[in-house]
């Protein structure tokens, strides 16, 4: 007989998103950092040699874990697409509205064979907090299971100052790499509660309409996107 299908929340390992910071379920830590592209190959040798040293350096000045992700999605055109055929419905020469319907269809069917997909470049933070007492560590050993208002407000106030330390030393964590990376010429940016939650929005709806609240910082030269 097979099993009780597993609830989907249960397959997702978040609890909470506060301060900029992902709780998981079991108490860990993490915090996320964006990081903007460099067109490394368009380098002259000498600046990808800076730039590769810069990188190995940071490295090696991280006392932590980190771990590196290369986010790729599917741009959607759709909009682009509509704005070019309301562009072409005001245009007055039909010259340039057909230049412009013959535009639209290459990138409609360019699209349809070849999707454009951006990437997106994250430098995730972790930090696991130490221990701390639990409010029916109190209780558990008291009899019959009697609660103790005065020791459970303690725990619950334990819990939080232990938090607010946890979170402080992972801004720490952070602060290093947004510096390292930066100091590398990139641009680095840590997630607020909004970016995080919209990022993962998207993680988990890959084939929903795509929203745009989440941007990249803005590459070198460059614009954000």
């Amino acid at each position: 007989m097979a099993g009780t299908p597993a609830n989907a929340q249960d397959l997702v390992v978040l609890e909470e998103i506060t301060k900029s910071t992902i709780v998981l379920k079991g108490g860990r830590l993490l915090q996320v950092v964006m990081v903007g592209g460099v067109n490394f190959s368009l380098k002259s040798e000498e600046e990808q040699n800076i730039m590769t040293y810069a990188y190995q350096n940071f490295l090696n000045s991280l006392d932590f874990p980190a771990e590196i992700i290369v986010h790729s999605r599917k741009i959607n055109v759709d909009k682009y697409l509509a704005s070019l055929e309301e562009r072409q419905s005001k245009e007055q020469s039909a010259l340039l509205q057909s230049q412009i319907g013959e535009y639209r269809e290459f990138i409609r069917s360019f699209v349809k064979d070849n999707p454009i997909m951006a990437k997106s470049f994250f430098v995730v933070v972790p930090f696991s907090p130490s221990a701390i007492p639990q409010a029916d560590t109190f209780t558990k050993f008291l009899p019959f299971g009697k609660k103790n208002p005065a020791k459970e407000q303690q725990a619950a106030e334990a819990r939080h100052t232990e938090a607010t330390e946890d979170i402080s030393q992972l801004n720490q964590r952070v602060s290093q790499v947004v510096d390292g990376l930066k100091a590398i010429g990139l641009e680095a940016e840590k997630l607020s509660d909004d970016a995080l939650i919209e990022l993962f929005y998207n993680f988990y709806n890959p084939e929903s309409v795509e929203r745009e609240n989440v941007t990249t910082p803005p590459r070198e030269g460059g614009t954000p996107q």
